[in-house]
């Protein structure tokens, strides 16, 4: 037994790079590419999957895309420099879909017979509804109320939540892989042998490549390999939705998108305002906070610092806030959250540089104004994003569970605990999704629209369900006994600012601004 010493470490120790340690310059710019290139999966299937049953046509689903772009570059910069200051790229989230399908649905919209003019007035009311939940994740953040909560979590806690933040999204791995597995599992079995089994082969001086750049040289080789079956006509008499899956030209964005096109606030017309709509919004907001926190918390492990204290956590998400607004300002069709694929990315090439991020931030807004440029990008094959999403929610799920590393899990309360969360935050999701599928309804299915979306936008958040029950649970069993079991001296010196002399290397804003904006 004293062979096995595996004492539990703050910090992860097997990473190349840490948050404010930056890899050699031509290094930090192909990383930063790598990003861009990895977000782009969840920045195309999301208006991908809205425009069209708002009535848009290819023209306006990649006029959507480039704004949900820029928009993302944006929000990724100013979370860099002035929120959390983690590593974490900040793009569309799924956790909106359910309201907007709501408003969507919305008899007033649905009785307008011109498709565009639907899409126009569908896009503006999501806008409106955008800005006035945004502001419930600015109150929550800059008042600190998001933080005081916060002091509710434990690591036992927050093992699960972290742990579903990258599990709850198995729709979005395996089988969006076995739509096309000619190209998936290729995919995924090279991303798993240049990234682990050649890892440490070098074949240009020191640069690991195949550990740093797995993404970009498994993306071009597959990706050429899919524009080979292609144009050998591989896919001329295969199902509609093979085709759609596999094909490089399926999704006409190259054609329909324009050269040049800047995208600026309120471009699809005034923003309208509907209390219902609003309500609905907001439930995404929340679940939308939930997930980014098990985000910040995946990040600050992988990027080699403190876990996030109170106050730079409700900093961050009062600056999520803001990039809601911005999301309804521009017209993005859906809020913005924490990518859980770029987290994963900075376990996968063991780099966790602030500058890698801030500078993809800058390939997001390029790309978005180069139309063409942006659309040659975009139109890869969604099977070759969710071979990677095999990967990187793997990954995350995983820095989520090691926070099990600081808690007692030979106590019968902590086991109940952790595997109750796990699995009704998996468990209720899946239950709300497939009657999703059967009914194209939710569980909840009141004549109140806004109240059905509000509950079933929370159980359908596998992360939200998962803290919901770790939280109150882990809260009220045996509290005061259990104080050791659940971790709380490891995690009471990272509730605030100064409880840790690491957290100002890690956090303090730049420019000297918090002489303006001291910790509180």
């Amino acid at each position: 037994m004293a062979d096995i010493a595996h004492p539990p470490m703050d910090q992860l120790q097997d990473l190349e790079y840490c948050i404010d340690s930056n890899p050699p310059w031509t290094e930090t710019i192909l990383l930063a590419f790598q990003n861009y290139i990895l977000m782009l999966g969840t920045s195309v299937m999301i208006p991908s999957a809205i425009v069209p049953i708002m009535g848009g046509t290819d023209g306006d689903k990649i006029r959507v895309i480039q704004t949900l772009l820029f928009v993302s570059g944006i929000n990724t910069l100013l979370q860099a420099l002035f929120g959390t200051r983690l590593p974490a790229v900040v793009g569309g989230s799924f956790a909106y879909l359910i309201p907007i399908l709501y408003i969507i649905e919305d008899s007033s919209l649905q009785r307008i017979p011109e498709p565009h003019e639907r899409f126009l007035h569908t896009m503006r009311a999501i806008q409106g509804s955008l800005i006035v939940a945004a502001s419930l994740q600015i109150i929550l953040g800059y008042s600190q109320v998001w933080g005081i909560f916060s002091r509710f979590f434990s690591p036992l806690g927050m093992a699960p939540v972290v742990g579903l933040v990258g599990l709850g999204l198995f729709q979005r791995g395996f089988p969006v892989v076995g739509n096309c597995v000619e190209i998936g599992i290729p995919m995924l079995l090279a991303v798993i042998g240049l990234s682990q089994y050649l890892k440490h082969i070098r074949p240009l001086r020191n640069v690991p490549i195949f550990e740093r750049f797995p993404v970009l040289i498994c993306v071009t080789v597959i990706w050429a390999y899919s524009h080979v079956l292609t144009a050998g006509g591989a896919y001329r008499n295969r199902p509609i939705r093979t085709q759609h899956n596999c094909r490089t030209d399926r999704a006409n964005l190259i054609s329909s998108a324009p050269w040049f096109k800047f995208p600026y606030p309120l471009q699809w017309g005034a923003p309208t305002f509907n209390a219902g709509h609003s309500f609905a919004m907001m439930s995404a907001v929340f679940v939308s906070m939930v997930e980014s926190t098990g985000a910040y918390k995946a990040a600050s492990r992988l990027a080699i610092a403190t876990p996030p204290p109170a106050y730079v956590l409700s900093r961050g998400i009062g600056w999520q806030g803001i990039g809601v607004l911005l999301d309804g300002l521009f017209g993005t069709g859906t809020g913005s959250t924490v990518s859980v694929e770029n987290v994963g990315l900075l376990g996968l090439t063991r780099v966790g540089s602030r500058r890698v991020v801030q500078i993809s931030a800058g390939f997001m807004i390029f790309f978005s104004i180069l139309g063409k440029f942006g659309a040659l990008f975009a139109a890869i094959p969604f099977p070759i994003f969710a071979a990677l999403y095999c990967i990187l929610f793997g990954l995350v799920a995983a820095v989520g569970l090691s926070f099990l590393q600081f808690t007692n899990m030979n106590s019968m309360r902590n086991l109940i605990i952790t595997g109750l969360s796990l699995f009704l935050g998996i468990s209720v999701p899946q239950y709300f999704n497939d009657f999703w599928l059967n009914s194209h309804h939710g569980p909840v299915h009141t004549h109140s629209g806004w109240f059905n979306a509000i509950l079933n936008t929370i159980f359908s958040s596998p992360p939200t369900v998962g803290l919901i029950v770790a939280v109150i649970l882990d809260n009220t069993l045996e509290v005061e006994k259990s104080k050791k079991d659940r971790g709380m001296p490891w995690w009471a010196k990272f509730r605030t600012f100064r409880g840790d002399n690491r957290n100002e290397e890690f956090y303090n804003l730049p420019f000297n601004l918090n002489r303006f904006f001291p910790p509180t």
